[in-house]
């Protein structure tokens, strides 16, 4: 007759590899954005230079930029490799 529907297996878009890759970029980017979070004061009339630290304005865009290259590579990697 015809295939049994409960004997396939389904196919997965992107392969094992590619979702450990993925998830090592989801990693990098909340990562950096927890790194962006902060720094504010608490009275409104006083200015915290922390705003402006190396952390804030380097560090933590640029672990985002790196995650979403990693992100990217991930969905252009070949599963079956």
């Amino acid at each position: 007759m015809g295939k049994n529907k409960n004997s396939e297996q389904p196919e997965f878009l992107f392969g094992k590899r590619n979702y450990k890759i993925m998830l090592i970029g989801l990693a990098v980017i909340a990562l950096g954005f927890i790194l962006m979070a902060g720094g504010g004061s608490d009275d409104p009339n006083v200015f915290n230079e922390e705003l402006y630290s190396w952390r804030r304005i380097r560090l933590a865009p640029m672990l985002v930029i790196i995650g979403l290259g990693i992100e990217i590579y991930a969905i252009l990697a070949n599963p079956k490799k």
